[in-house]
């Protein structure tokens, strides 16, 4: 198994990780994704915390103005809508479902956890569960990976490549 790529990271990385998530950041094994800034957007965490615990979302969405955009399309109902169009486009269907075996072979690729064998994110193969694990697994793995993913952070009004950080927390 190879590891996937992600950014190391430094203390600072954490730090303000910490602050988008307003608690201490757990397990960060890289940062997946950034701002145009160098702030985090995405961290990869640790399939298996420290504490024992298996957690099975390896991409997390850390970034305030993203997940402030990707709660506004899930209060707006795009989840049923995003949920139709995989039944409805077998191609859509098939790109999540390989969107979904590429998450768990990077998952696995750092760390097998038998609890949670088969499961990714998001509601990934058949489900559209939740809009900020699937924007965050676009951003780690870069566009055309994850449809649904790739679709809500087109449709959410926020970009990596326009700075939304707030002054203090911006990379350096």
């Amino acid at each position: 198994m190879t590891r996937p790529p992600f950014d190391a990271f430094t203390d600072r990385d954490v730090e303000l990780v910490s602050a988008q998530l307003g608690r201490p950041a757990r397990d960060v094994i890289g940062i997946a994704a950034r701002c145009v800034c160098g702030a985090p957007t995405v961290v990869a965490t640790r399939p298996r915390l420290s504490n024992g615990t298996p957690f099975p979302t390896l991409y997390y969405l850390t970034h305030p103005a993203a997940t402030v955009a990707v709660s506004h399309l899930e209060a707006e109902g795009r989840m049923p809508l995003y949920a139709a169009e995989l039944e409805a486009d077998p191609a859509v269907g098939e790109a999540y479902r390989a969107a979904h075996e590429q998450y768990l072979a990077d998952r696995d690729g750092i760390l097998a956890v038998d609890e949670i064998a088969g499961y990714s994110a998001g509601g990934m193969p058949t489900r559209v569960k939740c809009l900020h694990a699937l924007v965050g697994h676009s951003l780690a793995a870069g566009p055309g990976v994850n449809p649904i993913g790739d679709r809500a952070l087109a449709e959410c009004g926020w970009s990596p490549e326009v700075c939304a950080c707030a002054p203090d927390q911006r990379g350096s």
